[in-house]
């Protein structure tokens, strides 16, 4: 063990991200590594023991044990359009994506879920093959197709 607790790394991290891309405009490539740090903390999920190709975290439930892919996605500019989230890994037995969305000092401010089926289901109605066949899609149709899990959406009573 090191002599950081990981939290503070990550924090530090995030600090020092945003801090390169305030001095040079580029961008250092941790988002992907903040974003499962986040998805398994906020969360409350499970790193696999083993490495599994295509699967970042691990969850219970009804259905037995979940596979997940987790995505990360820094949103520098709201007002730009086009962002795409991350490649994904389609053919990974996994059953859920998550989609971890950050401001620009990678702060996490929401994170969304979708079935892998239902991901494919969308894929295949859309006209953008070449796209589809990498599992390429916009953020803004991730989340309009997703459900948010955190922060967890209110709830009128």
């Amino acid at each position: 063990m090191g002599v950081y607790k990981l939290d503070k790394l990550m924090d530090e991290t995030r600090r020092l991200a945003a801090e390169y891309r305030r001095s040079t405009g580029s961008t250092l490539p941790v988002s992907a590594e903040l974003a499962k740090f986040d998805a398994i903390s906020l969360l409350g999920l499970r790193s696999p023991d083993t490495p599994i190709s295509g699967v970042d975290a691990l969850a219970d439930s009804d259905q037995g044990e979940q596979r997940i892919q987790i995505k990360g996605r820094v949103i520098f500019d709201a007002k730009k359009s086009g962002q795409r989230v991350g490649q994904l890994n389609l053919d990974a037995d996994w059953h859920v994506v998550l989609l971890v969305i950050m401001d620009e000092a990678y702060q996490t401010t929401a994170i969304y879920s979708l079935a892998k089926q239902r991901l494919l289901d969308e894929l295949t109605q859309s006209s953008d093959s070449k796209n589809n066949a990498r599992g390429a899609i916009s953020v803004k149709k991730f989340q309009a197709i997703a459900d948010l899990v955190w922060p967890a959406p209110l709830t009128s009573s």
